[in-house]
Order: C-alpha cells, then sequence, then structure tokens
C-alpha cells in the first residue's frame, strides 16, 4: 500500500469527535454509502490483500458508528483480526459478555504493544494513572480491563469516559496501522 493511500485511509478517520464507548450515532459521522464509495476508490488501486481490505473497511464502518457492518463484516474473517474487531464491535454495542469471549478468541494480538506504548504516552489530562495501571497489567495490554472499564462508564459509576474514548482512539489507529503494516 503506497503512503498516498495510507493518509487516505488514516483520512476516514478523522471525525470530530471519538465514538462514544457505546454505539452511537454521533455528529460527523459519514454515512455507510459514502465511506464504502471511497474506500472502494482507495482499494481500487491499493496494493492489499481482500482480507486486509475487509479488516480495514471493518474497522472504518466500527470507527463511524455503522456497528451492524462492521459485525457482518468481522464475523466473517476466521483470524485473530477480525476477532479483533467483532470483540471491538460488540464492546460498544453494548454487550460486554460477548465483548469478552472475542478477545479471549484475539488472545494476545501483534498490536496490543503498540496500544500500551501510546496509551502511557497520553498527557496527564487524558491519562490519569489510575486508568493506565487497571488497562497495562505487567506491562501488557488487558483488553478484559478495557470492557470492564467500558462498562463502569456507561453505567454511571466511572469518572473516566474521555480518557476510555481517547484510549479507544489510540486502539483504533494502532489497529489500522496494524492491518495496513502488513
Amino acid at each position: 500500500m503506497s503512503e498516498t493511500d495510507l493518509t487516505e485511509i488514516r483520512e476516514l478517520l478523522e471525525t470530530p469527535k471519538p465514538p462514544e464507548l457505546g454505539p452511537g450515532p454521533r455528529a460527523g459521522v459519514q454515512t455507510q454509502a459514502a465511506l464504502n464509495r471511497k474506500m472502494d476508490e482507495i482499494f481500487g488501486r491499493a496494493k492489499c490483500p481482500p482480507q486486509t481490505q475487509a479488516l480495514i473497511r471493518g474497522l472504518i464502518l466500527l470507527w463511524h458508528d455503522h456497528l451492524d457492518a462492521a459485525h457482518a463484516i468481522a464475523q466473517d474473517i476466521p483470524t485473530s483480526d477480525g476477532a479483533l474487531i467483532h470483540a471491538i464491535m460488540h464492546r460498544r454495542e453494548p454487550d460486554y459478555g460477548n465483548a469478552k469471549y472475542w478477545f479471549r478468541r484475539v488472545g494476545r494480538h501483534g498490536c496490543f504493544p503498540e496500544i500500551v506504548e501510546r496509551v502511557k504516552q497520553l498527557p496527564q489530562s487524558k491519562g490519569d494513572p489510575r486508568i493506565q495501571n487497571e488497562l497495562i497489567s505487567k506491562g501488557e495490554w488487558d483488553p478484559f480491563a478495557f470492557v470492564d472499564g467500558c462498562e463502569r462508564e456507561e453505567s454511571g459509576s466511572g469518572p473516566f469516559k474521555d480518557e476510555l474514548r481517547a484510549i479507544q482512539a489510540i486502539e483504533t489507529a494502532a489497529l489500522l496501522e496494524w492491518f495496513c503494516s502488513r
């Protein structure tokens, strides 16, 4: 994939605000049809395998709150990459138990170390040490703790919604780069 293609794909993640921890919808997202047209154009000239295209498409659609479309794509990809999109989709749905099921199927994903590094670099305004200590266990990303944090926030019993949304954006960017690098 060329640098131009990668830049255009990254631009599809540019929205006024990151996704809510739940399903959305929110203002400033693109329609599924518009996103598919743009991705079809990029993938028409990009040299990346069909499965990588599907993973990127699923992730972009998920970012823009098109959970059903992302789910349909993810459930047809029987790899840890597909399981990861599937898990994130169920976390946002919110179906926390099902999200954890899919995270168990993911195991230790190759993008998790990059998520850890980026979360550690969050400025203090977005990086409460309690969040980092909870989500990074012995230097490793704990997606189950992230699910639990999202559940607490959505139930109204947690004070870290903005931090978790920023971390969700980190997770998406790291996963997109993982897909594009393969």
